[in-house]
């Protein structure tokens, strides 16, 4: 019998997304929902194009500097567009954690760690 995990602990994020929107709210003009979103699409591909290149070509030196900038940035429009859309990022994660172990105690995730 496989049992149950703990879920990963998201508290905290709360906290970070409203200092993300108090920074984003004083320093910038109000953006839509919809410029966060294809932000996040556009930074999450550029992410995803250096894991490419990495992919097809591992001796490919790609610097760390870079991908960490990158994920950053997926971090960032992620945080903005959760702030657009009035999403508690904290809640949602623990939601989707929560529903994601109870699928994996049924055998819905792939193979259960033994």
């Amino acid at each position: 019998m496989t049992n149950r995990l703990k879920e990963p602990s998201a508290n905290g994020l709360k906290t970070i997304q409203k200092e993300f929107d108090l920074y984003q709210n004083n320093a910038f003009e109000k953006r839509s929902a919809s410029f966060f979103s294809l932000e996040l699409c556009g930074e999450s591909g550029e992410l995803a194009n250096l894991e490419k290149k990495i992919w097809r070509d591992p001796t490919k030196e790609i610097e760390m500097d870079k991908l960490s900038d990158e994920a950053a940035d997926v971090f960032i429009a992620l945080m903005n567009y959760c702030n657009s859309r009035n999403i508690n990022l904290e809640e949602s994660v623990h939601s989707k954690l929560k529903r994601i172990e109870d699928k994996r105690l049924k055998g819905l995730m792939g193979k259960i760690k033994e």
